[in-house]
C-alpha cells in the first residue's frame, strides 16, 4: 500500500529541489501517493492567503507532509507560513540532525549531533505589546504592583511563557529519540542562572524527566557556554534539547558546523501530524537556474521515510548522498567548490538529483 504524503513544493528554488527529492524517493521503491499543494507567495495573489485552508486539510488527511522553502508575503497576516503550520497542528518538536558530509566545506569532519527544539512556547509564542499601547501599560502596572521591578514607559514588551507540560513533552521526546536511535546522551540547554523562573522551570523539568531514562547520560549547560563548546568541541555533544528561541539559534550554529543550511534537513513533529522540510530559504535569486543544492530536501525525505517506517530506504538515501558527495563528480557548484576550490565540473540540480537516485537504486 502506498503512503499518503502531502507535498508543498514552496517558492523560489522549492519546486526544483522538490522534483529532485521525488526522483530520489522513487528510486527507493517505496510507493508514495503525493498530494501536491501550493502555498506561499506564489498563491497569495490568487487566493488571498499564503496558506490556503486546502493545504491544512491535506495535511490533516495524510498526517505526513514534506515542504520546500516557502516565502511569506508582506501583509499576509502570518508571521510566517512555517509558524502557522506548526501552530495549526501543534508540531511541538523541531528536530534537526547535524551530520558531517563529504565536501561540506566545514572546519570539522566528524560532527554527529541532533537538535531537539521546543516549537510552541517561549518568546516565539508571539505574545507581544507595542510601545504605547494599553496592553503594554497594563503589563507595566502589573509588574510594578507586584514589586518585581519597573519597565521603561517607552518599551515594547514580549512575554516568555514556558510551561511544565510543554517542557516535559519536549524533553521526553528528546530522550525517546535518543533511546530509539542509539544515542547515549541528552543535554538540556538553558539560561536558568538568569531566567530563574522560566528557564529554571525548563531545567528542573528536564532533570525530573531524565530520571526516567537511567541508561542515557544527562547533563545541562548554559546556552552561551553551549555555543562556545559546540565550536570548540562538537564531539562532546549528542542530543541537545532546548526551549524555542535558543533552539532556533543553536540549530543554525550547528548547521554551520556541517557546511550550512543547504545540507541541513529538518522535521516538525506533533502527536498526529509531521512535516519535514529543507531548513534553508527560498533563494529567489537563483530560482529556475538549475543550480540549487537539493541535499537538505533529499535528507529531509530520508527523515520522512524513517517516520513512515521505511528505515532501510532512508538509510539507502543517506548512504547514496554520501557516496555522490564523496565522489565529487556530479555535485552542485557549492559542493564542487568545497572539494576542489573551483566551480569547474559542477552539475545542476537535476543532474545531482539523478546521480543520487541512481546510487539509491543500486543500493535498494
Amino acid at each position: 500500500m502506498a503512503h499518503q504524503v502531502t507535498l508543498i513544493p514552496g517558492d523560489g528554488i522549492g519546486p526544483e529541489i522538490s522534483d529532485a527529492m521525488r526522483e530520489v524517493v522513487a528510486a527507493t521503491g517505496v510507493r508514495i501517493d503525493w498530494h501536491v499543494q501550493t502555498a506561499g507567495a506564489a498563491v497569495m495573489e490568487r487566493e488571498g492567503t499564503p496558506l490556503p485552508e486546502r493545504v491544512l486539510d491535506s495535511v490533516r488527511e495524510t498526517g505526513t507532509a514534506i515542504k520546500g522553502p516557502v516565502t511569506t508575503p508582506v501583509g499576509s497576516g502570518f508571521r510566517s507560513v512555517n509558524v502557522a503550520l506548526r501552530r495549526a497542528f501543534d508540531l511541538y518538536a523541531c528536530v534537526r540532525p547535524c551530520l558531517s558530509m563529504p565536501g561540506d566545506g566545514s572546519r570539522y569532519d566528524a560532527v554527529d549531533l541532533v537538535i531537539v527544539r521546543e516549537n510552541t512556547e517561549d518568546l516565539y509564542a508571539g505574545i507581544e505589546f507595542d510601545e504605547g499601547t494599553d496592553g503594554a501599560r497594563q503589563i507595566m502596572a502589573t509588574v510594578e504592583a507586584a514589586g518585581v521591578g519597573t519597565i521603561k514607559p517607552d518599551s515594547a514588551i514580549s512575554l516568555k511563557p514556558i510551561s511544565v507540560s510543554g517542557s516535559e513533552r519536549i524533553v521526553r521526546y528528546a530522550f525517546d529519540y535518543a533511546r530509539a536511535n542509539g544515542r547515549h546522551k541528552v543535554t538540556a540547554v538553558h539560561k536558568a542562572n538568569i531566567m530563574k523562573c522560566t528557564d529554571g522551570l525548563f531545567l528542573h523539568t528536564a532533570e525530573r524527566v531524565a530520571a526516567d531514562y537511567p541508561e542515557i547520560e544527562f547533563d545541562a549547560r548554559i546556552v552561551d557556554a553551549t555555543c562556545m563548546g559546540l565550536v570548540q568541541h562538537p564531539e562532546d555533544f549528542d542530543v541537545l534539547v532546548l526551549p524555542n528561541l535558543y533552539g532556533d539559534i543553536v540549530s543554525d550554529l550547528c548547521a554551520g558546523l556541517v557546511g550550512g543550511l543547504g545540507l541541513a534537513p529538518g522535521s516538525n513533529i506533533g502527536a498526529n501530524q509531521a512535516i519535514f522540510e529543507a531548513t534553508h530559504g527560498s533563494a529567489p535569486d537563483i530560482a529556475g537556474k538549475d543550480i540549487a543544492n537539493p541535499t537538505a530536501m533529499i535528507l529531509s525525505a530520508a527523515m520522512m521515510l524513517d517516520h513512515l517506517g521505511e528505515g532501510a530506504a532512508a538509510a539507502n538515501i543517506r548512504t547514496a548522498v554520501r557516496e555522490v558527495l564523496a565522489a565529487g563528480k556530479q555535485v552542485t557548484a557549492d559542493i564542487r567548490r568545497s572539494l576542489t576550490g573551483s566551480f569547474d565540473g559542477a552539475v545542476g540540480t537535476r543532474a545531482y538529483g539523478a546521480a543520487v537516485a541512481e546510487a539509491v537504486a543500486r543500493l535498494s
